[in-house]
């Protein structure tokens, strides 16, 4: 199925070079600034120099002093609190900053954490049952409990005291306004009536805010806290949250500690996985470490990644980390295997009119369900719902493209759902077998999307020939990041570059390397790209030239004429840095 692409060019306007003198910086930096919308010298200011200091009060939100209060109130009686987390990387990082910080503060508190499979997300009545049991006073939860009616019901009609703490979107009545639930106090940002400035949260951001504030309130220095930004940048990262605003601080503050980390099974698991400390980048989070602590909830209990942050002792984390690794590798397999069943299932069942893709795999691993979604949403530049079979109905998960608000559109088919939830970008559903038909049927037809909608769209920083790329232009980009969602590394174009030589490398030949000529420069320029944009390239050649023309390529038969999208980075090798063109796209 052919996907309609376009290059957009940012028009933002400004007087680039004055922002470069005022800021030290090359106009080309400016600009790329400028194209985020940051305007002001005060806004520019914060975007490079913000610190810890610069995060809102937790005051701001709302309920967070009536939570703050019962929880002070149960550590001075020596009341039990239950903490109540989720299985993601998010939900696990939250749960341990709640433990972690009440423990030290002397409370009696005890966690627990969903099974996927036997549980599904977030708090239910069997966990509220279970830490009544066990004498639980009062339940927070984190990550999870917004939409949590039957729990908290349940948890007042035990006579418990519930603190609800997360992240996601409230529910919505049949006129789309939020439902909250009379929990004791309920901390969620993107509720309407808080007042919180910035709404981007993650779970274990929120988390982390109101252990802050309750610091504060007893008299305890809340700069305790911030070891506990490394697991507040690791969640923030890993549960794709927008890098802007309060989540770039956070993340940098988290960077900055795990350059050299407190935690033993943070240490451990970065250790077994080769990522050199003071190195380490966003992707090291997204790509290694989020994924291994995400795979322990995926395939068998999150309960060990919990016990991989709680342990101080270096051969436990070591064993631990080790277990992790081992079953993000089978994560990864199964992943492999349900893509090429999705994208199978794509070119059977869809074509360049299907708006929402609904992918009906009744054998998938309804763990990784989500990332399979994701991957072909990015393949196909489609709003895709991955489900599979589960006990007594159909499961699965959901990922859009920025033009869809996936949450609504979920919303507006409500009635042919037995469960849902989540953000506009990312969902979760379940529905009875009978219901498949018509819930693929209603969410295309209120879809709405233009052709324009479902093209995938490339913005271009500035139109940057390869001779203007420096090595120290390239290491000033530094200043930008973090990069991640809304913040993303800058895209450059080149126009009709000459092809004089290509080459396929690596143990699975899924490398690829050009060398070309441009019309603006007198040297030649080394480009490459990796795995499914190899492939990609390698494709475009023969359908824009002729049939065999990439075999040919390799042969010595270049001079194509071709236009970039890029991203420069630096490669060091034998201890000489020097540039290469990471290829985006192509034209």
């Amino acid at each position: 199925m052919k996907v309609d692409k376009t290059w957009i060019g940012q028009m933002k306007r400004a007087d680039f070079t004055a922002i470069a003198k005022r800021f030290g910086i090359d106009p080309v930096t400016a600009r790329i600034i400028r194209n985020k919308d940051i305007v002001t010298d005060e806004e520019i200011d914060r975007y490079l120099n913000a610190s810890k200091e610069d995060l809102y009060h937790p005051a701001l939100m709302k309920d967070i002093g009536l939570a703050a209060g019962i929880l002070q109130c149960n550590i001075k009686e020596q009341k039990h609190i239950r903490i109540i987390g989720d299985y993601d990387a998010d939900g696990i990082n939250a749960t341990y900053i709640l433990y972690k910080a009440l423990s030290d503060l002397g409370a009696q508190v005890s966690w627990d954490i969903p099974h996927r499979i036997h549980d599904g997300y977030g708090i239910n009545v069997r966990m509220v049952e279970k830490a009544d049991k066990d004498g639980a006073d009062t339940i927070i939860t984190c990550d999870n409990g917004i939409a949590a009616r039957e729990a908290i019901t349940r948890a007042k009609e035990l006579g418990m005291t519930i603190i609800v703490t997360d992240h996601h979107e409230p529910p919505l009545d049949e006129d789309g306004q939020q439902i909250i639930y009379e929990a004791d106090a309920l901390i969620d940002p993107k509720q309407d009536a808080c007042n919180y400035p910035y709404k981007d949260l993650c779970g274990a951001a929120v988390a982390y805010k109101l252990m802050c504030y309750l610091y504060e309130q007893m008299g305890r220095d809340a700069e305790q806290m911030d070891d506990l930004l490394e697991n507040v940048g690791i969640a923030t990262i890993t549960d794709v949250m927008p890098l802007t605003g309060e989540n770039r601080i956070l993340v940098k503050e988290g960077l900055k500690r795990l350059a050299h980390p407190r935690n033993p099974g943070i240490k451990a698991l970065m250790y077994q996985l080769g990522i050199e400390p003071e190195g380490i980048r966003p992707y090291h989070i997204g790509f290694e470490i989020g994924p291994c602590l995400n795979a322990t909830g995926r395939i068998d209990s999150a309960s060990r990644a919990m016990q991989l942050l709680l342990t101080q002792e270096a051969n436990v984390a070591g064993t631990i980390a080790a277990e992790l690794v081992d079953l993000n590798t089978q994560r990864k397999e199964m992943t492999r295997q349900g893509e090429l069943q999705a994208i199978e299932y794509v070119e059977e069942h869809f074509d360049e009119h299907t708006q929402v893709f609904i992918i009906y795999l009744p054998q998938c691993h309804e763990s990784i369900a989500g990332i399979i979604a994701g991957h072909v949403k990015e393949r196909y530049h489609r709003p895709t719902i991955v489900l599979t079979d589960a006990k007594a109905c159909i499961k699965g998960s959901g990922r859009s493209i920025e033009e869809y608000n996936m949450f609504e559109g979920i919303n507006e088919c409500k009635e042919t759902l037995l469960k849902f939830g989540g953000h506009p970008l990312a969902a979760g559903i379940s529905l009875a077998p009978e219901q498949l038909a018509e819930f693929t049927k209603r969410i295309n037809e209120k879809a709405q999307l233009t052709k324009e909608d479902l093209k995938k769209k490339y913005y271009i920083d500035v139109p940057m020939p390869f001779s203007y790329v420096t090595l120290n232009l390239v290491r000033e980009f530094s200043v930008l990041e973090p990069f991640g969602k809304d913040n993303e590394r800058p895209l450059f174009m080149q126009k009709d570059a000459q092809i004089v030589s290509a080459r396929v490398f690596g143990e699975k030949k899924n490398v690829l390397k050009l060398m070309a000529v441009t019309p603006e420069g007198n040297g030649r320029y080394e480009l490459i790209a990796f795995a499914d944009q190899a492939k990609r390239f390698m494709e475009y050649m023969d359908e824009k030239f002729g049939e065999n023309t990439f075999e040919n390529m390799l042969k010595g038969q270049c001079m194509q004429v071709v236009s970039f999208v890029y991203r420069p980075k630096i490669n060091t090798y034998r201890g000489r840095d020097s540039i290469q063109f990471e290829i985006v796209d192509f034209l």
